[in-house]
């Protein structure tokens, strides 16, 4: 899974990227083998099954703070976000090249308003103009890499009983699978037969594929700042996506305060606790007094809900937690709930198997529910916060 942050210039998306990617603790080592310099790591927040079972989590990866477990998970900053970027303006070659590896998309906007389409200071921008030429740029990369080569897709179809297959392997590169183009076309009622289709269906074919394949997550930004309030508003109506009331300045300042110590705070929460009075002057008290009534307003600061929501909602992920020792619940060392898999809904237990392991995977013989002590076969659909041994020869 990959999450894709866009935006404009001058919206608060480094801001937001910084907020994501800087945690309480300390974290020496991530389950990625590379992070490019324009990837980072975010952590999306659930609730470790650590309370139920009465025990202390010790992660390998991520970090859990009161019962809130954050598990690590890739962001990639997209650039040159700018209008006809489809066509090559701005950075638009690397911001598609990029794109195309993201399978949800958080787009930061200005909700305040003071920053027109270019990302220069104005006073009165309709923010929501920023999500419609977005979509459109998208929209508009998907449809001309399809026209191109309208013609011997169309023909390449006519000559197999699997049409779909072709426009999936023409999409391939976007990460676009055969199960977006199969829900795309029953949700338009379009004849997968897409040679008859006229250039309205495949307009329209293109605007859900986006819809579906590479969906956007509206992170309205600077909500602290006059004029975002009506602006908010306006742009609830008039967007498909789900909108997050955020200011990201306010979770980087949050998150750099816990770090240093002086609150305890965990990412989404309506609240925080001041640890130590004597590192704050009278402007950082301010500050704080500010954030918590912003805090008592708006319920959180709408980053940690982002993403969450990208992750478990959009991507449909679930968290499965293996153990080798189902009695102790660790690892061979004794760790404690070492580990908290980010796993698609509906796989199975073979697919945690190899998750774990290649050759845990190889050997597989039976998986045992800790909760139950039932044996579970390798067919067995995995459900969230499932505690699970894998068994192998």
């Amino acid at each position: 899974m990959l999450i894709g942050i866009v935006g404009k210039p001058n919206v608060g998306k480094s801001t937001f990227f910084k907020a994501l990617t800087l945690s309480e603790v300390e974290i020496a080592n991530y389950p990625f083998t590379t992070i490019k310099a324009n990837e980072g790591i975010g952590y999306v927040k659930v609730e470790c099954v650590e309370k139920e079972f009465g025990v202390k989590c010790k992660p390998n990866y991520g970090y859990c703070i009161n019962g809130w477990r954050f598990l690590p998970i890739k962001l990639i900053d997209v650039a040159g976000l700018v209008p006809k970027a489809s066509e090559g303006r701005g950075l638009g070659n690397k911001f598609l090249d990029d794109l195309r590896q993201a399978d949800v998309l958080l787009h930061v906007i200005d909700v305040s308003g003071t920053t027109d389409e270019e990302g220069r200071p104005t006073t009165n921008y309709n923010p929501a103009r920023d999500i419609k030429w977005l979509e459109e740029e998208i929209e508009a990369w998907f449809y001309n890499l399809i026209v191109r080569e309208w013609q011997e897709l169309k023909r390449k179809a006519q000559h197999t009983d699997k049409p779909i297959a072709i426009l999936a392997e023409k999409l391939s590169g976007l990460k676009i699978k055969e199960e977006h183009i199969k829900e795309t076309i029953l949700k338009l009622n379009l004849d997968e037969k897409f040679w008859n289709w006229n250039s309205d269906m495949l307009f329209e074919f293109v605007r859900e594929l986006r819809q579906i394949s590479k969906p956007i997550v509206i992170v309205a930004n600077k909500a602290d700042m006059p004029n975002a309030e009506k602006n908010i508003e306006t742009i609830k109506k008039e967007t498909r996506s789900k909108v997050f009331v955020c200011s990201a300045e306010i979770e980087l300042a949050l998150k750099e305060a816990a770090r240093d110590g002086i609150i305890e705070y965990v990412p989404g929460s309506n609240s925080f606790k001041i640890l130590d009075d004597s590192k704050l002057d009278e402007k950082k008290k301010k500050a704080l007094e500010f954030i918590k009534s912003y805090l008592e307003k708006n319920g959180s600061t709408g980053v940690q809900d982002a993403i969450d929501y990208a992750v478990f909602e959009l991507l449909k992920a679930i968290v499965v937690y293996p153990v080798e020792n189902e009695t102790k619940l660790s690892d061979k060392e004794g760790n404690i709930l070492p580990d908290a898999f980010l796993m698609k809904q509906r796989s199975k237990a073979i697919d945690l198997a190899y998750r774990i392991h290649q050759d845990i995977g190889k050997n597989f013989v039976a998986a045992i529910d800790v909760r139950t002590h039932r044996r579970l076969s390798k067919d067995y659909e995995l459900k969230h916060n499932d505690v699970i041994r894998i068994l192998t020869r």
